[in-house]
């Protein structure tokens, strides 16, 4: 069997399912799982858009049970793995055994970039459970390169075989994602992988430099599919690859083909950069924050940047959701106060 020169994980089935306000049905997980395994797909990610344990009012609640889908998943594939994401805080070890049981064999661990000692139970507990085992340093801007390391290595002591580097806000610059990728090459003994976020059209050109300073995994969305402006497209990856003489073992015509007919209908609306995904980036804030911060901003009479850099300057992060409404409701306070003093 020949072994890809990069090997891909697609996320549309987790960080696409914020765009679609975690709606995924068992039928649409089954398709597009299916065209993926058929493709060569290696690696495919289903779950709540926050991971294990997601659904919930605060970070939106799911139309299926993730459980079932993950089941869907595992039931039609015939080579590619099925992986999960948590975020220890908001899955727990209980539903990493649920999601192992379901059928998924690769679990990755999620934690703020410096917060790494949060994942030690969950990464040993996953690798005790025979699953394959990603630490995923999320918010990857928010630290300098020496502190990214530190908390690579603790992460790497736990157990992981693979250490991301995740672009959540889609933040990073090409030169901040080539000293990155090289300083964790340079430090550790795991593969090192790269997540992008497209909020300012940059995930393409920072998967390629991270793929270019060494990095083995990275992750695609089919369409785009993801919070934000998406994530890295998987069929212009695997045809830039292709076309690098990069191996990736994913055939480029199908992927095509299901990105147009299977992934296509699923999506509300095109993922393009809009203004709201701009900012994302241009704030530096957690690209799931979208879509809470406008409904904010509908609701109190605001603009939805204000909030979105407001947040940024705070330096909000993942998990801190509530914290989206609270701006929200100062800066229409704030706002009501200037108009007073006016008049």
């Amino acid at each position: 069997m020949k072994h890809p020169d990069v090997t891909i994980t697609e996320v549309a089935l987790r960080d696409g399912s914020h765009a679609i306000g975690h709606n995924y049905t068992v039928e649409q997980v089954e398709a597009v799982a299916k065209a993926l395994d058929n493709a060569g797909v290696p690696y495919i990610e289903v779950s709540h858009g926050d991971g294990l344990g997601g659904s919930s009012l605060q970070y939106g609640l799911s139309k299926t049970n993730e459980f079932d889908l993950i089941s869907a998943a595992v039931s039609v594939c015939t080579q590619a793995r099925i992986g999960v994401l948590l975020i220890p805080g908001i899955g727990t070890v209980a539903e990493l055994m649920l999601a192992e049981d379901a059928g998924a064999r690769l679990a990755r661990i999620a934690t703020h970039v410096t917060e790494a000692d949060v994942s030690k139970q969950h990464i040993q507990k996953a690798k005790e459970l025979g699953m394959e085992t990603v630490g995923f340093l999320m918010m990857a801007h928010m630290a300098p390169v020496e502190k990214l390391v530190q908390q690579a290595k603790l992460m790497e002591s736990y157990g992981a075989d693979t250490i991301y580097i995740v672009d959540s806000a889609g933040a990073l610059l090409p030169h901040e994602v080539r000293e990155r990728v090289r300083a964790l090459k340079q430090n550790l003994q795991s593969h090192v992988g790269f997540h992008a976020h497209n909020n300012l059209s940059l995930a393409m050109a920072n998967t390629l430099v991270a793929i270019e300073e060494g990095a083995t995994r990275v992750d695609g969305s089919v369409r785009c599919l993801g919070a934000g402006a998406g994530n890295t497209q998987t069929e212009v990856l695997v045809s830039i690859l292709d076309r690098m003489n990069i191996s990736t073992c994913i055939d480029p015509y199908k992927m095509m083909d299901l990105a147009e007919e299977i992934v296509a209908p699923i999506l509300e609306k095109p993922q393009e950069i809009t203004r709201g995904s701009l900012i994302l980036g241009y704030a530096g804030v957690y690209s799931s924050f979208l879509l809470h911060a406008q409904r904010a901003a509908d609701k109190f009479n605001v603009d939805s940047r204000d909030i979105l850099v407001e947040l940024g300057k705070r330096g909000v992060v993942g998990g801190q959701e509530d914290m989206i409404i609270d701006v929200a409701y100062e800066l229409s306070n704030r706002a009501t106060s200037v108009l007073k003093g006016v008049k």
